[in-house]
């Protein structure tokens, strides 16, 4: 979850990277769907291109297939994703558990605005040009408030940046990491251009 040009994506790949998880961005899989000429690639392009949200059912197939496609993975770093409160209570039903942690990156509207619009510069996104962007602004900030009290609750909340709300602190480091290896959140190096991300999930 996160607004546009939040850099969730940039730092996922950094730390999938680093620490040898799988990185499964669900606006890439929504933009390869998109150019698909099929009838869910072209409904999914509309969507997108109003700002709007893809149904949940068409999201969690997606997640699921490109999370089933890599069995072999120590854990997952997935971007983008829960969008709604809906998406995040469905997609903990399927997988059968709560992720180890979610982290909460904040920045302003202004700077996700002009981050977005410079990367539909240069990458060419049709979703990227302003009104589509500040209707999905509009839409994740109508939207997050839930998910992230969701998260808070089941103190899985941990915040770099300004805080969106009261947060919990990242855990102390210890050399191992936690128990189950997956998440080691509290060693990740956040420098550069990146300012507000909110939920990603390891799982």
């Amino acid at each position: 979850m996160g607004g546009p040009g939040c850099g969730k994506g940039t730092q996922c790949k950094n730390m999938a990277t680093k620490y040898g998880f799988c990185h499964v961005g669900l606006g890439q899989l929504l933009r390869q769907e998109a150019q698909r000429n099929t009838q869910r690639g072209r409904k999914i392009h509309d969507i997108m291109l109003q700002g709007l949200l893809v149904p949940t059912g068409t999201i969690l197939d997606m997640i699921s297939n490109a999370m089933l496609s890599r069995p072999e993975s120590r854990g997952f770093l997935i971007d983008g994703f829960p969008r709604e409160l809906r998406q995040a209570k469905e997609f903990e039903r399927i997988v059968g558990r709560a992720p180890d942690i979610v982290i909460v990156f904040d920045c302003s509207m202004d700077t996700m605005v002009r981050r977005a619009l410079r990367r539909g510069r240069v990458e060419h996104r049709a979703d990227d040009c302003e009104q589509a962007i500040r209707q999905r602004l509009e839409t994740y900030y109508t939207l997050c408030g839930p998910v992230l009290t969701f998260y808070q609750q089941k103190k899985l909340l941990c915040n770099v940046g300004a805080p969106c709300l009261p947060l919990t602190p990242l855990p102390k480091p210890t050399p191992q990491g936690n128990k189950t290896g997956h998440a080691v959140a509290h060693n990740l190096d956040l420098s550069g251009p990146v300012s507000h991300c909110v939920c990603w999930e390891i799982w």
